[in-house]
């Protein structure tokens, strides 16, 4: 009860003061050189800021820009460094700084990631036959991230005999990798490597012969599967299989049962995989030939395939199976039903049951398919969760593992045995000082002006009353049929300790709801995944759980879209908006297909080069509806590597922002000159960023500190 009455206590100092940000700087001003951007069939637009895109990045009068840009940030946001240095050490000291992951078993090795105190970056490591063997660090990233402002390695992978490493790092954050191989008997790391790929590594059985995914140095996009022969120059790797269509991306990867190498290919909308035995990976053989709108990926055990598909109508997926050596579509029979109310999102095979991760009612859950054909639901405990499959290694086993998490309960990972019943709790996140008893989650459903029903995820701390006075953060995606689950965030501890409430509203453009929930938010359908953020605002106003004038919104990359077109549709609506590395210049991104990722996306957004998407695009587009009018405080973060969201789209955006906003709340723009779209490597620096960009929106909502506990 006391702690009760002292957090209602922290409510009610809690106000709308003004904000303490030095808004008496001057803020950039970039020069305007007027440049029109032709479509195909002829339409134009003037576009002043065109001229700060450089793709070599080298541009004296750019870097001067976004090095005014920081200087800018830096100075309005500094009365803020007191509580973002607060914040920042808050989320560190949640952290348990010696952690490591669960050990998982594969070819007689233990595998599990540690960190050390004070560390920032991971060690990778195994040991033999059980955990109490000595440990072998496979990798010390700490060690080879010294001297790099950016450091990520993005795949690693152990050869069939257990001798040889390798592992694709990258030190610029462009996510272009560079291949290294090592054998761990002798510690020697060989000559061999390959720049240029995508965190894709395979090796074959004869453990000489890696596969790799190579990416075109103008687009990203991964566009031939080679071979690499050790001891032979990467300059004569052969070809293994080149995509042509410019909207298919691919990798490569080995089946569960470790017998087959795919090649998977696919478009947001169709998909084709060739296997070849992984014994003798020479002639791959396409399991079925590319069909538009048709979906499907694969997995082998025993003598047989299974197939996730979307075919013959199948919108949520069902499971099918086919015999070694299918080659068409005939040869597939039916083995899970599709279902209107489920959506089949993933599975996993064993020699006893298959697991297979699925959502209803928009939330996840696993049911479990024996042998001989018994089917069971892994249970859960909260109204609002995510269920998700863990590291399953190994297929000859009664044992499945997988996660259970919430927004108040830390990730979990359990071990179920699927005979007995028994269930093993190998380990919970470790957040230190944090109490799950003293937090509520609730799953609300809001009701969009179309009518359809927009299932929303609220978190806040006990003793919070829906009065209509609180400070409201919400949170969305919404795009690429990515669906948004409340999952436990360590960092919005500190936000719901000084009583505000965090929001995840899961609207059409992921897959929450199936299939059909991310077709009504994509293509033209668009509009939906705004107008859906926005109701949910208005929804959980009117419920009493946020002051109208005291709401947020943060998004990011798509989600950072989505917060571009709510600023032009409902600024009022918004004290402040964060936007992460947006994508907010559609319609010339779109219109150019040299552009890293672009050509993949048309099956998302449209190709404006046909007439009827570009006049839908431009419609939303944030960069081309920004208006004169009043705008919220909006922070506005990219890197200058990204190269998914190119830095001068918030460049662009932000410029003109500037020119036409007639409000005098801050807007800023943080670039990160060292990192691309995933921001700062290393798992404290990257909460550097979280805490300024917090401190900005408790400064903007009046969000006071919370009372003594």
């Amino acid at each position: 009860m006391k702690t009760s009455l002292l957090f209602a206590a922290a409510l009610l100092m809690t106000t709308s003061s003004s904000s303490a940000l030095a808004l008496d700087a001057t803020a950039p001003d970039v020069a305007r050189k007027p440049h029109e951007v032709k479509a195909p069939f002829g339409a134009t637009r003037n576009d002043d800021y065109y001229w700060l895109r450089d793709d070599e990045r080298k541009d004296p009068a750019m870097l001067a820009y976004l090095a005014a840009e920081n200087a800018y940030a830096d100075t309005v946001l500094a009365p803020t460094k007191p509580l973002q240095e607060k914040l920042y050490s808050e989320i560190v000291a949640r952290i348990k700084q010696d952690d490591s992951s669960v050990p998982y078993r594969e070819r007689g090795y233990w595998y599990y990631t540690r960190f050390e105190t004070g560390q920032d970056y991971p060690i990778h490591a195994r040991r033999k036959g059980t955990m109490d063997g000595p440990e072998e660090v496979l990798l010390d990233v700490n060690a080879m991230a010294k001297g790099h402002d950016f450091f990520n390695v993005g795949e690693w992978a152990v050869s069939q005999d257990n001798r040889l490493l390798a592992w694709a790092e990258d030190a610029v954050g462009r996510r272009q990798y560079v291949v290294h191989v090592r054998n761990l008997e002798t510690g020697e790391t060989y000559a061999d490597t390959v720049a240029g790929v995508a965190p894709e590594l395979v090796w074959a059985d004869d453990n000489k012969t890696l596969f790799y995914a190579e990416n075109d140095p103008e687009t990203l996009r991964t566009v031939r599967i080679k071979k690499h022969l050790l001891g032979t120059p990467v300059a004569d790797d052969p070809l293994v299989y080149e995509e042509k269509d410019e909207s298919f991306f691919m990798g490569v990867s080995r089946t569960g049962d470790d017998k087959f190498i795919c090649i998977d290919t696919g478009s947001h909308v169709s998909g084709e995989t060739r296997c070849a035995p992984a014994a003798d990976p020479v002639e791959f053989t396409v399991l079925a030939p590319r069909q538009r709108d048709v979906e499907y990926n694969v997995d082998h055990i025993g003598d047989h395939w299974v197939i996730r598909t979307n075919a013959d109508g199948a919108e949520n997926f069902k499971l099918m199976t086919a015999p070694d050596g299918a080659s068409t579509r005939a040869e597939w029979k039916e083995w899970v039903a599709h279902r209107d109310d489920v959506f089949i999102e993933r599975f996993e095979l064993f020699d006893g049951f298959t697991a297979i991760s699925e959502r209803s009612d928009a939330l996840e859950r696993i049911r479990l398919v024996k042998a001989d054909g018994a089917e069971e639901y892994v249970k859960s405990d909260e109204p609002a969760y995510s269920m998700g499959l863990e590291i399953n290694s190994e297929h000859d086993t009664p044992w499945l593992r997988y996660d259970y998490t919430s927004m108040t309960t830390p990730t979990t990972v359990y071990e179920l045995n699927t005979r007995t019943g028994e269930r093993r709790l190998l380990k919970q996140q470790p957040v230190l000082g944090y109490d799950p008893a003293l937090y509520v989650t609730e799953r609300l459903w809001a009701t969009a002006r179309d009518g359809t029903r927009i299932p929303v995820s609220v978190v806040y701390r006990k003793g919070f009353e829906k009065n209509g006075k609180g400070a409201l953060l919400q949170y969305a995606y919404g795009s690429y049929g990515h669906s948004t689950d409340p999952t436990f965030n360590l960092t919005n501890v500190s936000l719901l300790d000084r009583g505000m409430v965090y929001a995840i509203a899961h609207i059409r453009g992921g897959q929450e709801l199936g299939r059909k929930w991310y077709d009504d938010g994509k293509l033209l359908n668009k509009k939906n995944s705004f107008t859906d953020f926005i109701d949910v605002t208005d929804f959980l106003v009117e419920q009493g759980y946020a002051a109208k004038d005291r709401v947020a919104a943060h998004g990011g990359s798509a989600g950072g879209l989505l917060m571009g077109a709510i600023s032009n549709m409902a600024p009022g609506k918004y004290r402040a908006i964060v936007s992460q590395v947006p994508f907010v210049d559609v319609t010339t991104t779109m219109l150019d297909p040299s552009i890293p990722l672009t050509t993949n996306e048309y099956d998302e957004w449209g190709n404006p080069e046909q007439k009827k998407f570009y006049d839908y695009i431009v419609t939303y587009s944030p960069y081309d509806n920004i208006s004169k009018q009043a705008y919220p405080a909006i922070f506005v973060g990219t890197g200058l590597w990204d190269s998914q969201v190119q830095y001068w789209e918030p460049a662009k955006y932000v410029a003109k922002l500037r020119d036409e906003n007639t409000g005098t709340l801050p807007l800023v723009f943080r670039i990160n000159m060292e990192a691309g779209h995933g921001g700062k490597s290393g798992r404290f620096r990257r909460y550097r960023e979280t805490a300024e960009y917090y401190a900005f929106v408790l400064d903007q909502l009046g969000v006071t500190e919370p009372a003594a506990k």
